[in-house]
């Protein structure tokens, strides 16, 4: 019974970080225009990292998909971007969740100095993994779009973007999560997520 519980509350933070991702990017983005195209500074990705962090990098990374899909969904100018918006943060989660939990073992430890070192290397990975395959991967696609040319300009300012929110992203999930995790730690909700 209480595996069940366990895995009903991990489906229901999900959907909750899922939300979260959704909103902070919708709603708290600065739009860029490139020519046609359109780029954006936002902490959607620090929601994901944050997820990661809560409730492993499985779920963590299917809910910053699954919230920031359904942001470009809903975004004209975002809608053709969803398949590389899936596969880009479901990878953030991935990759944060597996560097913190697996090798950092951050759950498992009381350390503050530990937890802040493998949370802010594990968030570093997953972001810097952004990087540079969210820009790349809009290349290819903006390519066969919009022509070499735009693509070319497109790439430039989506690195720059791209860098910007993974710098901003860190800090904050981060900051955030160390100071929730007394909380996550007093009320056992963080206990041994599964990565």
């Amino acid at each position: 019974m209480k595996t069940e519980k366990n895995g009903s509350y991990r489906l229901a933070l999900c959907a909750l970080f899922a939300a979260l991702s959704y909103a902070v990017f919708t709603f708290l983005q600065i739009k860029i225009p490139v020519g046609a195209d359109m780029t954006s500074i936002h902490l959607g990705n620090a929601v994901v990292v944050l997820a990661a962090f809560a409730i492993g990098g499985p779920l963590g990374g299917l809910a910053g998909a699954i919230g920031m899909s359904i942001g470009d969904l809903l975004d004209p100018v975002y809608f053709p971007l969803v398949p590389k918006t899936l596969f880009c943060k479901l990878m953030i989660g991935l990759i944060s969740g597996f560097i913190a939990h697996r090798i950092g073992k951050i759950s498992y430890s009381t350390d503050r100095g530990h937890i802040l070192f493998w949370t802010s290397l594990a968030a570093a990975a997953g972001l810097l993994f952004n990087v540079f395959a969210d820009p790349i991967l809009g290349y290819y696609y903006k390519i066969l779009i919009l022509g070499k040319a735009a693509a070319e300009l497109s790439l430039k300012i989506n690195f720059f973007a791209s860098g910007v929110n993974a710098a901003v992203s860190l800090l904050v999930s981060v900051v955030v999560y160390m100071g929730l995790y007394p909380v996550l730690r007093k009320e056992s909700l963080e206990l041994h997520p599964a990565v």
